[in-house]
């Protein structure tokens, strides 16, 4: 028997075949009044979020590509309500940026040491702002610049894991649940 890869996941089609796939090999294609609506990047991120679902939430090792598409579908659908309830009310969305690859430039080459302070700080700084919305935009890039490192590898993917766990509990220890949305992309 052979193992499936740890960043992979078997995906049942409808004929029966078993495909091996990871959260980046799945793209997605949206048809009818829908593909107007997302941005192509949206939409991927949504898939690799309800991959990460599946996979490390749930603990599944194999997913149907209907369950698959029901619950990208899902994500996506409260996406749409949530941006048109803003475009109804006249909202102004309040959205700060930060550069992690800025962060990470700022806190020495290869030393993380210096680096989950800073973030941490940035975090904070936004918050203060009183944001709907918080994006740090940049993470591939300076994941691989705090590993030192030009091509994508596993630790690479730890780090990633890593950074974006430390912004989510740094964010549920500062604020009240709800008060804002974490974009890390």
């Amino acid at each position: 028997m052979i193992t499936l890869a740890s960043d992979c996941m078997l995906f049942e089609l409808a004929n029966g075949e078993n495909v091996p796939l990871s959260a980046e090999m799945i793209s997605v294609e949206l048809t009818g009044e829908s593909a107007g609506v997302f941005d192509p990047h949206f939409v991927q991120h949504a898939a690799n979020a309800v991959f990460h679902y599946f996979k490390h939430d749930l603990g599944r090792l194999s997913v149907t590509v209907g369950e698959f598409a029901c619950a990208l579908e899902k994500v996506l659908h409260g996406f749409d309500l949530r941006a048109q309830a803003v475009e109804k009310l006249g909202a102004v969305r309040r959205v700060l940026e930060s550069d992690l690859l800025q962060l990470a430039s700022e806190s020495g080459n290869g030393c993380e040491l210096f680096f989950f302070p800073r973030l941490r700080d940035e975090l904070r700084h936004q918050l203060r702002q009183t944001p709907q919305v918080m994006r740090f935009r940049g993470l591939r890039g300076c994941v691989k610049q705090l590993a030192g490192v030009r091509r994508w590898n596993l630790r690479c993917q730890a780090l990633q894991d890593q950074i974006v766990q430390f912004l989510r509990e740094c964010l549920s220890v500062e604020t009240r649940e709800g008060a804002c949305s974490l974009v890390v992309d």
